[in-house]
């Protein structure tokens, strides 16, 4: 595993990301009514979508398409904001890519691959030799370089990137069936009885859903895809199988690529595709030592930096004290005679006086008025809390106004505010 910045080596100065960013991500309920999955706030001030970015960026690969679909506005207008520094005078481009009926007047992007395939002629125009397809929906850091370099020293038709997870926890994955030589004989998606890794049967390779290929031989597969009227059109569905099957695949652990700073216990990527996942992987931040190291500066997160002025705690009074113990305060925060335990807080939260947060994830310009109590809440953009509410103690009663996970996670918005009133 990486444990410093990648050396933007010859392969990723020939290469281009391809970052298929637009699924919805249903699992997160109503934080994704307004945007796509990628474009949800994570740890504080980043979107999810930044983390393939940067290690795009980071990776020395300079080429960046982003495939948009569900409600992208706020993914595109984020994009526009922070992505905004590449210079084409030096070959370097981000470019959007929304589904725009360009092949088809009564046509989106049908599936992972058809995003590609409707874009074939944007990518033959930057004449990249390789192509990395990622997800653009996963937090983790990772050195597409490393990737890279095995897929062309394999000889590989196609490289999946795959992260070692026990079997029990692999049916919710699209797995790869491996021999000694890391070639897969077999993809299954969502098995019940997931196929172990050679020498470690308890273990097995579930797909990151991050793709290599040489360009040339992905558009030739593109085309042969397009003309199936049997496919689905999708990556995991149809064109890794049918390379399995036909071509060479092999698999790629990330534990190889992982980029770590030294603090971090193992490898880390996230799904974070269901509130309980997002609640955990950004209370997660908060902890001593995190499992994810997002302060290392040789291998930054890069987002749009929002210019805001620093956070604020105010008022030294018994039962009100602004105070934030075990926890992280963006930019633009005051903490009004509040008190703040185990919780992260985006740009511009407003917690007001009496008011108590304890495992608190609060996306930006909430605002908590005056003696609410928040426990294990994730809190949507904007949401403003009425005095005195109380919710996180009571799973019965929060059912009744708000979203109620299984693992116990109260989401509010500020529609279900709204209807308190009617």
């Amino acid at each position: 595993m990486k444990t410093f910045a990648g050396t933007s080596g010859p392969l990723t100065r020939q290469s281009m990301a391809f970052v298929l960013a637009g699924g919805r991500g249903r699992r997160l309920e109503e934080l994704t009514d307004r945007r796509a999955k990628p474009a949800v706030f994570f740890g504080g001030k980043s979107r999810i979508i930044d983390f393939a970015l940067s290690n795009a960026v980071n990776s020395g690969i300079r080429r960046i398409g982003v495939a948009t679909q569900y409600k992208a506005h706020s993914l595109i207008r984020h994009l526009q904001r922070g992505w905004n520094f590449f210079q084409a005078e030096r070959n370097e481009m981000l470019d959007v890519l929304p589904a725009s009926q360009r092949v088809d007047e009564g046509r989106w992007y049908l599936g992972t691959v058809d995003a590609v395939t409707q874009n074939i002629d944007i990518i033959e125009s930057y004449g990249v030799r390789y192509i990395v397809v990622l997800a653009g929906d996963h937090v983790y850091k990772m050195d597409y370089g490393v990737m890279l370099a095995q897929h062309v020293n394999s000889g590989a038709d196609v490289t999946v990137g795959c992260i070692e997870v026990p079997r029990a926890e692999a049916t919710g994955f699209g797995v790869m069936d491996v021999d000694e030589s890391s070639r897969i004989v077999r993809f299954v998606e969502k098995p019940a009885d997931p196929p172990g890794i050679p020498g470690d049967p308890e273990k097995a390779l579930a797909s990151m859903g991050i793709y290599a290929f040489e360009t040339r031989f992905l558009i030739e597969q593109l085309h042969r895809d397009a003309a199936d009227p049997e496919s689905d059109h999708d990556f995991g569905g149809d064109l890794i199988p049918y390379l399995v099957e036909n071509g060479k695949a092999v698999v790629h652990r990330f534990s190889d690529s992982c980029v770590m700073t030294g603090s971090e216990p193992r490898p880390y990527w996230r799904d974070v595709g269901t509130v309980d996942s997002f609640w955990l992987a950004n209370i997660d931040l908060t902890e001593f030592e995190p499992e994810l190291d997002i302060y290392s500066r040789n291998w930054p997160i890069w987002t749009y930096a929002e210019v805001t002025p620093p956070a604020k705690f105010i008022h030294d009074e018994k039962d009100r004290r602004g105070s934030a113990v075990s926890s992280m305060v963006s930019g633009g925060c005051i903490v009004s005679g509040s008190n703040v335990h185990q919780s992260l807080l985006f740009t511009g939260v407003h917690c007001r006086s009496g008011s108590q947060l304890k495992g608190v994830v609060a996306l930006p310009n909430s605002v908590i008025n005056r003696n609410a109590r928040l426990t294990r809440v994730v809190l949507d953009r904007g949401v403003n809390i009425p005095e005195g509410l109380v919710a996180g103690e009571d799973p019965e009663e929060d059912a009744k106004r708000f979203r109620v996970t299984h693992g116990g996670t109260t989401l509010i918005t500020q529609p279900m505010i709204d209807a308190l009133g009617g």
